[in-house]
Parts: C-alpha cells; sequence; structure tokens
C-alpha cells in the first residue's frame, strides 16, 4: 500500500468513530473554545506518553483510541478556528450536518500537507518511534498553548492551525505504524 492509500484507511477509521461520536452526542464539541480543543489532545497524548512508560493500563483501553481522538479533536480544533464557536443558545449550530463536509475538507487538507512534506523529508517517518510521535505531539500542544498566550499571534513561527496539522499527521503515521506492527505481529 502506499503511503496515500495508508493514510486514508487510517482517517476513514478517524472518521468512522467520529460520525459515531456525532450520532450519539450530536455536535455539542462545537461549544468548545479551542485552547480545551487542545488541552483536550494534551490529555490523549499524555496518557498514550504514561501508557508507553508504564506498559499497562487500569482502564482497559490501548493507545490506539487515543490516536484516534487526537486526530479528531485536532481535525475540530481546525473547524472552530474555521467556523468559530457556536454559542449553545442556537439549536442549529448543535445539531449542523455539516460538520461531516466539514471534517472531509479538513482532512483532505492534512493528507495534501502530509503528501509536500512527505515528499520533501522522504518518508522519514517510517523509521522514527511511535514514542518519538507523541513526544512530538506534546511538543506542539506546548506551542500551542504558549500561541494561544497570545492570542493566536507569532512573530516567525507558524500558528495555531499548522500546529493542529501537525498533532493529525502524526497522529495518523503512528496508526499507520501501529496497524503495520499488528499486521507482522500476526505474521509471526
Amino acid at each position: 500500500m502506499t503511503t496515500q492509500q495508508q493514510f486514508e484507511q487510517a482517517i476513514a477509521l478517524c472518521r468512522e468513530v467520529f460520525m459515531k461520536k456525532m450520532y450519539d452526542y450530536g455536535t455539542a464539541w462545537r461549544v468548545l473554545r479551542v485552547p480545551s480543543i487542545t488541552d483536550q489532545i494534551y490529555i490523549k497524548a499524555n496518557r498514550i506518553r504514561s501508557l508507553q512508560t508504564k506498559g499497562t493500563s487500569k482502564v482497559g483501553e490501548g493507545i490506539v483510541p487515543e490516536f484516534i481522538a487526537i486526530v479528531n479533536y485536532a481535525i475540530m480544533g481546525l473547524i472552530q478556528l474555521e467556523k468559530g464557536i457556536a454559542d449553545g443558545t442556537n439549536h442549529e449550530d448543535l445539531n449542523d450536518v455539516s460538520m461531516a463536509e466539514s471534517y472531509d475538507i479538513q482532512a483532505e487538507a492534512a493528507l495534501q500537507l502530509m503528501l509536500r512534506k512527505n515528499h520533501d523529508y522522504d518518508e522519514a517517518w517510517r523509521l522514527m518511534r511511535v514514542s518519538s510521535y507523541v513526544d512530538f505531539i506534546l511538543t506542539k500542544v506546548f506551542r500551542t498553548k504558549q500561541i494561544e498566550e497570545h492570542d493566536g499571534e507569532t512573530l516567525v513561527s507558524e500558528g495555531i492551525d499548522a500546529n493542529y496539522m501537525d498533532m493529525l499527521n502524526y497522529a495518523i503515521f503512528a496508526l499507520i505504524k501501529l496497524e503495520i506492527e499488528k499486521s507482522v505481529d500476526n505474521v509471526e
């Protein structure tokens, strides 16, 4: 499979989870301010790092659902940056069926960014460890928090949206690598 096909397969899994949660909860997440979404990504990445360090989970959930959540929260953050935050008083804001289309637009933008960067970096991500993806996601979270403290303004750095895109792509890489490792384990 090509990198693009693997990305599309991983994002399809994330989208499926997103759509099921949207069925269960609607779009209640639309009231989240962008820093709250950043904090959610932090929680997920920190949990993955904790599980990697400790080697066990007392909750019984592994790291794959957490990487899926990072992808989905990053897309939610990108949507919030684009559409603005729903105030919760407008029922239509919280039941906006166009969120699936918005999801697909952000996922396609992330794919295109990944393809451009992957061309320049020559698939270097394949030689990285999953633990490094988590560390990079955490670094991006702390960078984003700093940018948020500056009301989204930067002097020379990329903005919040670029950091969300990078978090999303690192999480996708992790999902691809974890799927590859699972396939290798099943062969042995």
